[in-house]
């Protein structure tokens, strides 16, 4: 009878424990549906906008291909323009070679007739004593002029045809550059944008990669949490049904042991054959411990709870995770030392002391009435479950287990399985 009033009495006091950590793990394991949700959603969106990205690159590439072909082709315009560009300075230099040659000539032959002069021609003039002499004379004179006046027409030509060649070198040698300055042009210019579209489109891959990581880390939260919802609502219904079996055994044990009084009652009664009075039967007072409490009542001292650790507060409660709007701190966040000593704020009994996604190190005390403080993100545990704890007693040290980038104590408070403010219970601090 001891037993079973005991078992359901333990049943009864760690039954809020567990319902208050269910309605934490849905609550976890519904905010981590909708991230699933919302990560599935901005992966289509990432993944658009890379097909967008490709096909831009695409067609930079595809551009900058036909322009390299162009390139290519003006490559052997340039050669077969620097072909003709030797021709026409190889014909620049026999015209150079021909105009120097020419001014040779015209120079022996302007020595020559000046140092004629005119004379020759005025004695021929003078001396008529041999007729024929004289027209073949004059006329070897007009060929000489003739000739003379034949190559200062060619060297003009020469000087003529040296300029427009140096004319046409320099025209094509312009047009070559201006073509080709064009494209390097474009081509530097395609190439400055086909190399920011690929560096867009590898952020795009790293982001895809991080979110697939991440989505698949989210993915495996949840299929813990689910099967940390299991076990609790598996426990809490086993423990409904022992608590209910508990019960009905108490009561049929209660109802035997009341015949059983009856009947001897009774039964002294007919041996004294004494006529006596019925005695009326009172049903026992069951008893639960799920009232009691350590160091006093903890709905009493609401204000009045010490912090359990020395520190800075860095997150309220009620204030947004992060730049997550959709999730608010259910406890406060105090930064501390590593390895400071972490405090039991009130009496209570260590219902879970281990390791919790999320969480990290996490110890759990039972204050009774449905009363419990959480202490997460620690570095060591100082109790385990089941222990009894004093007010005020060291029940683990400070850390950032749980994924924190740095040290300090995850504290909250829970009335009847809901989060309580816990600057509404503790002193308020300097």
């Amino acid at each position: 009878m001891l037993r079973v009033l005991i078992a359901l009495a333990l049943t009864c006091l760690l039954q809020p424990a567990f319902a208050d950590e269910r309605a934490q793990t849905q609550q976890q394991l519904d905010a981590t549906r909708q991230d699933i949700a919302e990560l599935k959603k901005l992966l289509g969106k990432l993944q658009e906008e890379k097909s967008g990205v490709q096909k831009d690159l695409k067609g930079t590439e595809t551009e900058m291909g036909k322009l390299e072909k162009q390139v290519d082709a003006l490559q052997k315009e340039l050669k077969k323009s620097e072909s003709e560009l030797q021709r026409l300075d190889a014909e620049k230099k026999k015209l150079q070679s021909a105009r120097t040659e020419q001014q040779r000539l015209i120079a022996i032959q302007a020595r020559a007739a000046y140092q004629n002069g005119r004379q020759e021609y005025l004695k021929l003039l003078l001396n008529q004593q041999n007729p024929e002499k004289f027209a073949r004379t004059l006329t070897y004179y007009d060929y000489l002029s003739q000739a003379r006046m034949e190559q200062l027409k060619n060297f003009n030509e020469t000087l003529r045809q040296l300029a427009n060649v140096e004319k046409d070198i320099g025209l094509q040698q312009a047009q070559l550059l201006v073509q080709k300055s064009s494209l390097d042009t474009q081509r530097d210019e395609l190439d400055k944008v086909r190399q920011e579209r690929q560096q867009v489109l590898a952020k795009l891959n790293d982001d895809v990669k991080a979110r697939d990581q991440k989505l698949a880390a989210r993915e495996q939260d949840q299929a813990d949490l689910s099967k940390v919802l299991k076990t609790i609502e598996e426990t809490l219904a086993r423990q409904a049904r022992e608590a209910e079996e508990a019960r009905q055994k108490a009561l049929i044990a209660q109802q035997e042991a009341e015949k059983k009084r009856l009947r001897e009652a009774q039964a002294q009664a007919d041996e004294t054959d004494a006529p006596r009075k019925p005695v009326k039967s009172t049903p026992g007072a069951l008893v639960s411990s799920a009232g009691e409490t350590f160091g006093g009542a903890f709905a009493s001292t609401r204000g009045k709870l010490p912090w359990p650790v020395d520190g800075r507060l860095l997150a309220r409660f009620g204030e947004s995770r992060g730049d997550d709007a959709r999730t608010k701190w259910d406890g406060v966040m105090i930064g501390a030392s590593a390895g400071s000593t972490v405090h039991a704020v009130h009496g209570g009994r260590v219902v879970f002391a281990d390791w919790l996604r999320g969480a990290g190190l996490l110890v759990i005390l039972d204050h009774g009435n449905g009363f419990l403080s959480l202490y997460g993100h620690n570095q060591t545990l100082l109790k385990s479950a089941g222990d009894v704890v004093k007010a005020g007693e060291s029940i683990s040290t400070v850390g950032s287990s749980g994924g924190q980038d740095t040290p300090a104590l995850y504290f909250a408070i829970r009335q009847q399985g809901h989060p309580s403010d816990p600057a509404q219970w503790c002193r308020a601090q300097g």
